[in-house]
């Protein structure tokens, strides 16, 4: 039989590496006493001991009468009450009735203020006053469109563009119409029949010039900022 020669080594390695409970636990374990068990609202926290004061004998003033205490007796009021009630009856202002409504003929009565029908928004004091938060996001917007603007104009100025102003752009609007009308009523005053080479290639070139000028006419009227490139 084969016996290795590093066996002992092995084994004296083994015998001081390995603890008799490093893998099963420890040999011996402490078992719990059964006096220490678990009690009920043990783990709960407790609150400080209460001092005592040093005014423990002196009660805090009562707002009622102690038992103790016996009401004055004898008293008697010379007001007449009769006569009181009567002037205030008399002179007193009547009751206003409630508001009511119902909802047909023979319905039951509802109060009208908490109805819905009496207009008490629209007698507020901000009715009809723009929010603030309202005016603020829109000057918000305000100035980012400016500074934006002005990047592009920036931009635009690098670029060596120049854009075109109101008058300029209604007058090239006006001008660019005054010329599609132009070009209409020569379209108009074609012959009915078109049977020759020229008049087909006259014609399509009316055409083409007429759909030119209704593109440009529909793109200056959709964007009212235009930059043209300097000459």
């Amino acid at each position: 039989r084969y016996i290795s020669t590093f066996r002992p080594s092995v084994k004296c390695e083994a015998e001081k590496n390995k603890a008799q409970w490093k893998t099963m636990g420890p040999a011996k374990v402490a078992v719990p006493s059964p006096k220490n068990f678990l009690q009920k609202h043990s783990k709960e926290p407790k609150l400080p001991a209460r001092k005592k004061e040093q005014d423990s004998k002196k009660l805090p003033a009562l707002s009622v009468p102690r038992r103790t205490d016996h009401p004055v007796m004898g008293i008697q009021s010379k007001k007449n009450f009769i006569n009181t009630n009567a002037v205030a009856a008399i002179t007193g202002l009547p009751k206003k009735p409630q508001p009511i409504y119902v909802d047909r003929r023979q319905g039951d009565k509802y109060l009208l203020e908490t109805s819905g029908l009496v207009p008490k928004y629209i007698k507020k004091k901000d009715y009809g006053v723009t929010p603030k938060y309202v005016t603020r996001r829109n000057e918000e917007m305000k100035r980012a469109q400016k500074e934006y603007e002005a990047g592009i104009l920036e931009h635009l100025k690098k670029r060596a563009m120049k854009r075109l102003s109101d008058e300029e752009r209604r007058s090239l609007l006006q001008g660019l119409k005054k010329n599609w009308e132009e070009v209409y009523r020569e379209f108009q005053g074609l012959s009915v029949e078109i049977d020759t080479i020229p008049k087909k290639i006259y014609k399509e070139k009316l055409e083409s010039q007429m759909k030119q000028l209704e593109h440009d006419i529909e793109v200056i009227e959709k964007h009212k900022v235009i930059y043209i490139a300097n000459e």
